[in-house]
């Protein structure tokens, strides 16, 4: 941090308190106020909460726009799916199979022995390791590839739409040893842990809560770092940055494998909520519904990004069920609305109409409300007497006054 600013911690007041605000309704309010089955339906909102995560530091810091979160998300997701499967797969629940022992769909494709890259999934401690760095591996690949040769803008955007095109294509034609287009299903339960009851899912919601507000204060402590720094600098005078000895080809692959991390953490959480994984959440769809949930909390806002989320993903649920075919509309008029009206998101209305009226812990609002003192005028000196002007050379001087 900087000197100058007397802080020493990465969190700023207003900061904490945004954080405890949040935490409150989602420990407190929500759980207060919502049935179980309203409540599941929240858990399953916050999963793509950590993608909005993931897109404020790439989209919103670096200038990283990545139209293909999804495939992360997906990949996530597969890595828990394996395992829950796997467990559900047991010789004992198989029998009936002509293979017993392996996943349902793999012996109705005729595949009598368990993939090579299936058996360490039989294993939390690596499905827990590979649900962050496979993503994280692939990401690197991809940005290490895209980045090395300056590729950005509009043309990465449209790079990553279409590799959130390509998994989809390959996880529907592997069927054997994916599920196909129908996914990964009949998750039931987790180290002998039944996933399926009101109890176990209420329990996983909590859980998810929790490693949501510990991504949130890694995202603040990047956002404060030096790193967080460089990250601004780039999306804004990036050849200046480079000129100054940056690698910043490096960085961008760096907070690119932290966004994917961060997506996958939220796609493992879908799949132990919902008790499913398909390529319907890895697609490009899901992947720019995603951005959307980053636009409308607002893009350089980590607490913004989290709002967004539960907001858009309320009134999917609320307009779909009123208004199934009119709801696609509904999300396209909301993005237009967003980069036309408030392109700064729920996050930038609050900073310019709420926050100005609340403090100076909500945003730094004395700066723009206070009042500047009155400036006190000097106290007045006597005058200093000024010397007369010496005569110029044989001029007599003139006689003193009497």
């Amino acid at each position: 941090m900087s000197k100058s600013s007397g802080r020493t911690f990465f969190l700023r007041p207003q900061d904490i308190i945004g954080i405890i605000v949040l935490a409150f309704v989602l420990v407190v309010v929500l759980p207060l106020a919502l049935d179980n089955f309203r409540l599941q339906f929240v858990g399953k909102y916050l999963t793509y909460a950590f993608v909005a995560l993931g897109l404020v530091l790439c989209w919103g810091y670096a200038g990283i726009l990545s139209l293909g979160q999804g495939v992360f998300f997906g990949l996530g997701g597969y890595c828990m799916a394996m395992f829950l499967k796997l467990e559900a797969s047991s010789v004992e629940n198989t029998k009936i199979q002509t293979t017993p022992g392996i996943p349902d769909f793999m012996d109705w494709n005729q595949i009598t022995a368990l993939p090579w890259f299936w058996e360490p999934f039989h294993n939390l401690g690596f499905t827990a390791l590979a649900v962050i760095l496979v993503p994280a591996l692939f990401a690197f690949i991809v940005g290490f590839a895209m980045f090395k040769r300056r590729v950005g803008g509009v043309y990465f955007a449209i790079i990553t739409q279409a590799l959130a095109a390509i998994m989809t294509i390959l996880i529907i034609g592997q069927q054997g040893y994916t599920g196909g287009i129908n996914g990964i299903t009949d998750l039931r339960t987790l180290n002998g842990w039944d996933i399926r009851t009101d109890s176990a899912k209420t329990v996983l919601y909590f859980v998810c809560v929790g490693l949501l507000l510990a991504c949130i204060l890694v995202a603040y402590f990047v956002k404060s770092s030096k790193l967080g720094r460089i990250l601004v600098a780039m999306r804004d005078k990036e050849d200046r940055v480079r000129f100054s000895g940056y690698d910043v080809a490096s960085f961008k692959v760096f907070v690119f494998c932290l966004a994917a991390s961060l997506s996958a953490i939220g796609g493992a959480m879908f799949t132990l909520q919902v008790g499913f994984m398909s390529p319907s959440f890895v697609g490009i769809v899901p992947s720019i519904e995603m951005v959307i949930y980053t636009a409308v909390g607002g893009r350089l806002s980590i607490l913004g990004a989290v709002y967004g989320t539960l907001l858009v993903n309320w009134a999917k649920t609320s307009f779909s069920e009123s208004f199934p075919e009119l709801w696609l509309f509904g999300l396209g008029g909301l993005f237009i609305a967003v980069v036309l009206a408030f392109p700064n998101g729920i996050a930038g209305l609050w900073q310019t109409y709420v926050a100005p009226h609340l403090g100076p812990l909500f945003g730094g609002a004395a700066k723009r409300t206070a009042t500047p003192p009155a400036a006190t005028p000097p106290a007045a000196t006597p005058p200093t007497p000024t010397p007369p002007a010496a005569p110029p050379s044989g001029t007599a001087a003139p006689a003193a006054a009497e």
